[in-house]
């Protein structure tokens, strides 16, 4: 037997192991199959993601209504910075406003400082001065966030300012004590309900994350 035919022989029982091979890893065609789909089926169909991405965003609409203008305000501060989290945000508020009324009841201005506007900081130095001044000082003890919410959003296109005005109502301890150590304001027994809107502000897609306090307001 001469060499070209030894080759086509061993050619061709590599090509039957392969087939049967192929065979065994794909199967047959025996057995159920679905039937051939038409043009029309097979389209893609997708309801069910056109519905989750057309639909409403929880981490908005738990918050706020969803056709109202804070809900589109915020939406448009998601547009710009997609990483924003509208409960990340309150969550943060919630923190920073607990510090931050603490931190001025307690004098204690330069740790509170960062998160605070310029025109706000001079605001919370002025009062703080002013009790000083007079020798009066004030112990206090936070109770805890009663309630919170976004009452007001609104975002600048043109800068990419954002606001966010939250609603705060808080329970506090707080005494006032003169000169001498006698109380003349305020009780260690029975906590008070404050209320509080403050504003915050960002620019958004800033590196900065930072939100800073402008405004505040019972």
């Amino acid at each position: 037997m001469n060499s070209p035919l030894i080759q086509l022989l061993v050619l061709a029982g590599i090509a039957v192991f392969l087939i049967l091979r192929l065979k065994n890893v794909l199967g047959t065609r025996d057995g159920f199959e679905k039937p051939p789909v038409s043009a029309q089926e097979q389209k893609p169909q997708r309801p069910e993601l056109e519905v989750i991405e057309g639909g409403p965003d929880r981490d908005i609409t738990d918050h706020v209504d969803d056709d109202s203008a804070q809900a589109q305000a915020l939406s448009a501060m998601k547009r710009v910075e997609p990483g924003f989290s509208v409960t990340e945000f309150v969550q943060g508020a919630k923190g920073a406003y607990e510090m931050i009324v603490m931190g001025f009841e307690r004098g204690e201005l330069n740790d509170i400082q960062p998160f605070l506007a310029e025109d706000v900081f001079e605001t919370f130095v002025d009062v703080v001065a002013a009790r000083e001044d007079e020798g009066l000082t004030i112990e206090a003890e936070f109770g805890g966030v009663r309630e919170t919410g976004i009452h007001q959003a609104t975002f600048d296109t043109d800068t990419n300012q954002a606001e966010i005005t939250m609603r705060f109502v808080c329970e506090l301890t707080s005494v006032v004590r003169d000169k001498g150590g006698d109380i003349i304001e305020g009780s260690l027994d029975k906590s008070k309900k404050q209320k509080d809107t403050w504003t915050f502000a960002r620019t958004m897609g800033a590196n900065d994350p930072n939100w800073l306090l402008v405004a505040t307001g019972a």
